[in-house]
């Protein structure tokens, strides 16, 4: 409509619709024009002066689907996750970039197929095969909020790049503090190959007699607390629950110059029963959360911060060795490292509060959503930046708007899936094709591939279009 102005107050929820306001309106007298005209004037300045939301992002590593209460967990305790998802939207479709660490992780950062900067990126980075990390050339989302005027902090696992100059402050972070391995012992901080790896922004600096998790809760908090009265972006990326599995009582094991890549999964004295160290490390993540939540509460910020929560691919339920009872998918067939939903169909709650309405939404959404919808919150102008191929969630958790029609697509290696609505295929290097019906067959049970040869056309026709693509986007990174 022509002439049509949303102003919204700053602090409020409310609009002010004006139409076709004019400065001397039919009728009113000219006092009565420029009072209006002033109060306009300072709704837009004090519109344009508002705070803009702060975003903590928290990402749990290796996170099973039903490893929490609130999906569906009636062993682990869970009560500060609970409590999130019962304030905002709990997403029950929602989905990793990848089966494993650093894939996802590069994924959320950019907004991309991870597979857009070479195929390394669709499994973990390995500093023994000489992997250089993430990009430099790529826009991260930190550098986009930074840019903005955010305070930008990361606290945790980055899995991008193990040594300079592929580190969190090269990509938009003004502050990091953690490991860059792929895992390390959470008593010591020692790598699986023997290296110490506890970094404050460029330069190794240990921490001792202290709990990963603790630590980065610490910095976490102490980074809020520092940057309350200004808009403010912490990536808290845990290393929970990742092997080696130690919860806070557990003891230590890794010690410095000794390789573990052969024994690597911690002191586990019954190998068929993992699960009571892993209960512990997720308890001590929902503390974890707990106390960042409470720190919000504490400096007045609920009601100004966009609380993310999920984790960056499923977990294990057995692993080689002997080792069993681990991780729970639920009724999900798979684990991490397989594209069975088990290994991508992860937990994810989005908290807002007095701006998104509590909700249990099944929309199917992926990790790289969450850069334009960040994005979009910040207020970021959508010109000073490409769009990617994640989609912006902002009308979905505000306005409970379904997601647009899309497909989605996984790679690792030789193995490959698509999905579009209710179905899945997957491609298992030279085996035959399986086609399920998610909404009939969660666990992925049935293969209808012979029966839906048209759908199965489609989706092998869209795979090939898409690798194409990406592959093409890779080249410039793969020299």
């Amino acid at each position: 409509m022509p002439g049509r102005q949303s102003i919204r107050f700053a602090g409020t929820e409310n609009s002010c619709i004006i139409q076709g306001v004019e400065r001397r309106s039919p009728g009113k007298s000219a006092p009565y024009a420029t009072v209006l005209a002033a109060l306009l004037a300072g709704v837009i300045q004090s519109s344009s002066i508002a705070k803009p939301p702060n975003i903590v992002l928290i990402v749990a590593d290796d996170l099973g689907y039903g490893d929490i209460g609130c999906y569906g967990s009636t062993q682990n305790r869970t009560p500060n996750l609970d409590q999130l998802a019962r304030n905002g939207v709990r997403f029950t479709d929602f989905h990793s970039n990848g089966p494993m660490c650093s894939p996802t992780r590069a994924a959320i950062l950019t907004g991309l197929y991870q597979s857009r900067f070479g195929r390394r990126f669709e499994s973990a980075l390995s500093a023994a095969r000489g992997d250089a990390g993430l990009p430099l050339e790529a826009v991260t989302i930190a550098e986009l909020l930074r840019d903005k005027g955010y305070a930008t902090g990361m606290f945790g696992k980055w899995h991008l790049g193990y040594e300079p100059p592929f580190l969190p402050t090269n990509q938009g972070f003004d502050e990091f503090r953690g490991l860059v391995s792929g895992d390390g012992d959470f008593h010591t901080r020692i790598d699986r190959s023997g290296n110490e790896d506890w970094w404050k922004n460029g330069t190794i600096e240990m921490e001792r007699d202290a709990y990963t998790t603790d630590l980065i809760t610490r910095d976490s908090i102490d980074f809020i607390e520092r940057n309350k009265d200004r808009p403010f972006f912490v990536y808290i990326p845990h290393l929970a629950i990742h092997f080696p599995w130690q919860g806070p009582k557990d003891p230590p094991h890794r010690k410095a110059g000794t390789n573990y890549s052969k024994d690597k999964w911690g002191v586990i004295p019954d190998r068929s029963n993992v699960s009571p160290h892993v209960k512990a490390m997720i308890e001590s993540l929902d503390d974890s959360v707990g106390k960042i939540i409470t720190s919000l509460e504490e400096f007045s910020l609920t009601e100004d911060t966009l609380v993310i929560f999920t984790s960056d691919n499923g977990g294990y339920r057995d692993y080689a060795g002997g080792f069993e009872n681990i991780s729970d998918m639920g009724p999900l067939r798979g684990e991490k490292a397989t594209l069975y939903e088990g290994g991508h169909r992860v937990p994810a709650i989005i908290s807002w509060p007095e701006k998104i309405l509590p909700s249990v939404n099944s929309e199917t959404t992926m990790t790289f959503d969450l850069f334009n919808t960040i994005a979009k919150v910040a207020e970021i102008n959508s010109t000073s930046y490409a769009k990617g191929d994640g989609r912006d969630l902002t009308n979905l958790l505000l306005k409970g708007e379904q997601v647009p029609p899309r497909m989605l697509f996984w790679r690792m290696g030789k193995t490959k899936a698509v999905r579009q609505g209710k179905w899945k295929l997957i491609l298992r290097g030279e085996q035959s094709p399986e086609l399920y019906d998610l909404d009939q067959d969660l666990g992925e049970t049935q293969n209808l591939a012979d029966t839906n040869p048209k759908i199965l056309k489609s989706l092998l026709d869209a795979l090939a279009q898409w690798e194409s693509s990406v592959d093409a986007s890779a080249r410039a990174f793969e020299n």
